[in-house]
């Protein structure tokens, strides 16, 4: 299982990579840049439609996988 401090490192990473500020970030969502710092560090409980926001902005998609078992 993934964990969101994952999560949030793959979003910053992709952030950083693309040159794009906590600032425009804010701009380009309309998300706060508390809340996007947050949801980079993992902390807290993101909304799904927050998250979903983010990645499509940094060109990123979210899988959902099957798990080997359901157990």
């Amino acid at each position: 299982m993934v964990k969101s401090s994952e999560i949030g490192a793959a979003i910053r990473a992709r952030r950083i990579k693309e040159q794009v500020t906590l600032e425009e970030m804010a701009a380009l969502t309309g998300i706060g840049i508390n809340t996007l710092s947050r949801l980079e560090r993992g902390v807290g409980n993101t909304q799904l439609n927050v998250l979903l926001k983010v990645l499509e902005t940094l060109g990123l998609e979210l899988s959902l996988l099957p798990r080997r078992t359901m157990y």
